[in-house]
This record gives structure tokens, sequence and C-alpha cells, in this order.
């Protein structure tokens, strides 16, 4: 076999080094930094959006009340349990009532003596009163004696004397009178206030309720305001919705509800808002709102999760991307539009948005534009791109 020569040896080297520099070159087109970008595209379609927004929320009770002494105590009993309903007006527990029953007692008797004493009173008043108009007739019989000169002045002195003792021992037994009644009247509000303490030792329901937590049981020692029980209306139930503030464009009142109970899934309840907080939670970036249910269901539990969806109005006719189509470009909000032209950014004024992923484009874009959705890197205008159906890596 014939041997190459030099000549022979460098033309095969220098084809080998061309097939290699053209491996490299058309790997760096088709897949390295010089390749086109590979992204995914979508049109912008005229349609009428149905916007909502979406948020989680708790279960809570509107009406929930602590019921507990009014002073600090031991309770005696405690008359109900956790989950039974109670009525208005029911015993729930009572306090130990110590000495009251027997400072009643004591006031009981206090007054009965001060019914005596206002008796007595009242009739050392009749008495005085008597003694006076007689020194009075007697008076006037002397005074008119001594007109006729038949009585000498010193009698008619003695009895003006008698006169004026008497009106000062009516007026002595006036004032003891009153005091009698006075002190008839603070015997009184004293033991109706004992009776009012005595009456606080019963803890009752103020309205028709469920128990949902003993605080405290028998034998325990509870202060003043410190809880004992605690009652909800079952009827006022309703879910504590929080909303991320960015997305509660159109949250208001009376907006219809699709409450998902996470016990119950399968079956959305109706609602609607009841009430939209004024003040937001500035650490979560959220908005409350309060949605009641349209009818109750008969297993539903305080504290429990619900998916809340509001339905919004129907937007008008606009063209729509997908929410993924979106990008920030100088500050900006806008979409990479793809056209004969090539790759370009075009900046877009959006408007409202469906839990679908499409968000409406009010100006800046043409409908049945073609706009870019993923793309696996960053893009530049002027990009060289290439459409695929779907991309394997993380989008961008």
């Amino acid at each position: 076999m014939k041997r190459l020569g030099v000549k022979g040896r460098r033309l095969v080297l220098g084809l080998l080094g061309l097939a290699l520099l053209a491996a490299l070159l058309f790997g760096a087109l088709r897949a390295g930094p010089l390749a086109p970008v590979r992204v995914t595209v979508a049109r912008a379609e005229p349609a009428r959006l149905a916007p909502a927004l979406f948020g989680i929320g708790t279960v809570e009770a509107r009406r929930s009340v602590l019921i507990g002494p009014t002073g600090a105590g031991r309770v005696q009993s405690v008359a109900v349990d956790v989950g039974e309903r109670v009525r208005a007006g029911q015993l729930l527990a009572e306090m130990d009532p110590v000495d009251l029953e027997a400072r009643v007692a004591a006031l009981d008797a206090a007054s009965a003596r001060a019914a005596s004493a206002l008796q007595a009173a009242q009739a050392q008043l009749d008495d005085a009163r008597a003694r006076q108009a007689l020194t009075a007739a007697n008076w006037r019989r002397h005074a008119e004696l001594a007109a006729q000169n038949f009585i000498s002045p010193g009698a008619l002195e003695a009895r003006q004397q008698e006169l004026a003792s008497a009106q000062a021992a009516v007026g002595a037994a006036q004032a003891n009178l009153a005091a009698a009644r006075l002190d008839q009247q603070r015997l009184a509000a004293e033991r109706a206030a004992v009776r009012q303490q005595r009456a606080h030792v019963q803890l009752l329901a103020p309205f028709d309720a469920v128990v949902v937590s003993r605080e405290a049981e028998p034998g325990a020692t509870v202060v003043a305001g410190q809880p004992v029980l605690r009652l909800i209306d079952p009827s006022s139930l309703w879910v504590k919705l929080r909303l991320d503030q960015g997305r509660s464009a159109g949250l208001a009142a009376g907006l219809p509800a699709q409450i998902v109970l996470r016990s119950d899934p399968e079956h959305p309840l109706p609602g609607q808002v009841a009430r939209v907080e004024a003040l937001s939670d500035s650490v979560t970036e959220e908005r409350v709102a309060q949605v009641r249910f349209e009818r109750l269901p008969a297993t539903l539990s305080v504290g429990e999760l619900a998916e809340v969806t509001l339905n919004l109005p129907e937007t008008g006719l606009a063209p729509t991307v997908p929410n993924a189509a979106i990008r920030r470009q100088q500050g900006r909000s806008g979409v990479w539009q793809l056209d004969a032209e090539g790759l370009h950014f075009r900046p877009v004024r959006l408007g409202a948005s469906s839990l679908e992923g499409r968000v409406q484009v009010l100006e800046g874009l043409p409908a049945g534009a073609t706009v870019v959705v993923h793309s696996e890197r960053a893009l530049e205008a002027g990009s060289r791109t290439r459409v695929v159906a779907a991309l394997a890596g993380a989008p961008l």
C-alpha cells in the first residue's frame, strides 16, 4: 500500500480541521449561545373575561362571647359541656357565693328594724303634733284673757314658751322621721346590691348559643372578667377572608361568592360578601373581608379553613393574553411581540385578569398579535427565536 506524502497528509488534516470547525459552528448555531432562543407563543385573542378574586379564609362567629364572673371567686359548678346548645337565660355555671347569703339575711333583719324605727318616728311625730295643737289652743285662750286683763303678762309668756317648745318637738320628730326613712332607703339599696351580687354568681346565657369551650372547671379560682365558658351564636357564622392587596381590585360588599370548605370540597356553597374591613394587614399585605353563607351547612365548625372565590362582573371585549406573557422592562409592563420584523418589546396597559390565567390588554397591543409566553432564557430586542410547542426546562 502506497503511503501518503507530506502534501497528502496535510490535505487530510486540513479536511479534518474544516470538518471539525464546521461541526463546532453547526453546534453553536443549533444549541450554543448563537442558537435561536426557543419560545412558546400565543395570540392576543379578543374575549370577554369573567374576573374573579380568590383567597383563603377561616370560619368564625360574628357573635362570640366569653362568660365569666364580675368578681373574683371559686367556680362552684358548671352545668353545660362543650357542644351543647343553650337557650337565652339558661343557667350555665355558678360561683361560690361565700358570705352573700349571710349578708342578705343580716340586711333583711336590719331592714325590719329600720321599718320599726320608722313607725316609732312616725308615732313620735304624731304625738308632737298633738302636743303642739294643745299648746296652741291654750295660748290662744290665755291671749284672750290677757287682752281683758284677767291674767298677768307673765302667765301669757309661759304659755308662749310652751307653744315654742311644742313646735320644736314637732321639728325634732320630723327630722327623726326623715332620718329613719333615709336609713331604710340605705338598707334597701345595700340589700339590692348584695342580691345583685348574689345574682351575678349565677352565669346565664345571654342568647341562644352553642358552648364551644370550657375555660374553667369546678373548684378553680378565677378573677373578675376571667372566662369560664365561651359561647357562639351558630346562626352568625361567616368566613373571614384574606385577599392579596395587589389582586383585590373590585372587592366590595355584595359580591357573590363560592365557598369550598376543607371538610367538603366536592360541594361548593353559595355566599356573599357581607363586609369589607377598612383596616388591611400591613404585615401580610392582605385585605380582609367577611363572607356570609346563604345557607349554613349542618356540619360547619368554627376555625375550619375555606377557599373562597368572588365573582366580579364580566368585562367588555378586548384582546387577552396569558398572564405568563407579561414582562417588566425598565419599570414598565409589556409583552414581547413576534412579527415579520422580528422580536420587540411593546409596553401595554393591562385590565382585568381571570383565574384561568388570562389578562386583558386595554392599550398597546392589537388583536391577533403573536406574543411570547415562555422562553428558555432572557430575551432582548432583535433576538433570534425558534417557536416550539413546549419547553422542557423552567420557563422565563
